[in-house]
């Protein structure tokens, strides 16, 4: 890239990602340059015709390398957006998926139009931060509580809220899943872990070599989280409270039953994200 304008190395870096199969080269090469230059899309395209600095190049051949290796972006950036907002990652916690924003349109619609209302939230194996604090963003007089039980994790997602200007209307707490807390919440929600641990060896490298494994584990079945979440939420819900839950592909029936198990009401409806793949089942207490 030596010699190149910004514009010529962001093309080279996009046949490079292409030439590798990289899902999203185009977007990768753009996002990877800018995080180098420390350019958004717009200081991108003002630079375009300015030559490559050498500490310039090596940062985003740097980046390359680990990209071509398999390594998110994200992982590489150390943020990721998720509902609009800027969230920290670091190797201690999922990167927040677009498929996820799906927990929190559903939620949005349990919780109806008035924003006003304060509702009572909690978030279990909370990671990132990303859904809890996403609700937060959108119900000004919310408050909310997080659990995980990797510390680390807690650390990523106190300095997410920090960062928000969200800080003061949430506490996380170490927990397995949610058996560290009492109270009652009128809205619980979860992306737990829920892929069987024989399948995990199965999944992407970018997933299956980056994502903590504690993150992705739900057991031989991958029901081992919805099984310790919905005991939990019969405890934890006030009454008429809802629980939110992401679901792994293929799983809708099997936590439905689940649910109904532990006498909550499924309501709602299914949930499909964008690709049309169940993501979102919701229940109500009685």
């Amino acid at each position: 890239m030596h010699g190149l304008t910004v514009a010529q190395a962001r093309r080279a870096l996009t046949r490079q990602f292409r030439d590798a199969n990289i899902e999203s080269p185009e977007l990768d090469a753009r996002v990877l340059i800018g995080h180098a230059l420390g350019l958004d899309h717009a200081g991108l395209i003002a630079a375009a015709a300015q030559l490559m600095s050498t500490a310039n190049v090596e940062r985003v051949e740097r980046a390359a390398r680990r990209r071509l290796a398999g390594e998110p972006v994200a992982r590489i950036t150390g943020t990721r957006e998720f509902w609009g907002l800027p969230f920290i990652v670091t190797p201690d916690v999922l990167v927040p998926r677009p498929e996820t924003e799906t927990v929190v349109e559903a939620a949005l619609a349990l919780i109806g139009p008035d924003r006003t209302t304060s509702p009572r939230i909690l978030d279990i194996a909370t990671g990132s931060g990303a859904i809890l604090l996403a609700l937060l963003s959108e119900l000004p007089h919310a408050r909310g509580a997080g659990t995980d039980i990797d510390q680390q994790a807690l650390g990523v997602a106190r300095r997410n809220a920090a960062q928000l200007g969200l800080a003061d209307r949430v506490k996380f707490v170490a927990s397995n899943y949610g058996a560290a807390l009492g109270g009652r919440f009128d809205l619980v929600v979860s992306n737990p872990p829920y892929v069987a641990t024989s399948e995990i060896a199965t999944l992407s490298r970018e997933v299956r070599d980056h994502d903590p494994r504690l993150a992705l584990d739900g057991g031989p079945d991958g029901l081992s989280a919805y099984r310790a979440i919905a005991t939990d939420a019969v405890r934890l819900l006030a009454p008429g409270g809802y629980l939110v839950l992401e679901i792994g592909h293929g799983q809708e029936n099997d936590v439905a039953r689940l649910l109904s198990n532990a006498e909550l009401v499924l309501t709602g409806g299914l949930r499909r994200d964008l690709a049309g793949i169940a993501r979102v089942l919701a229940a109500q207490t009685r």
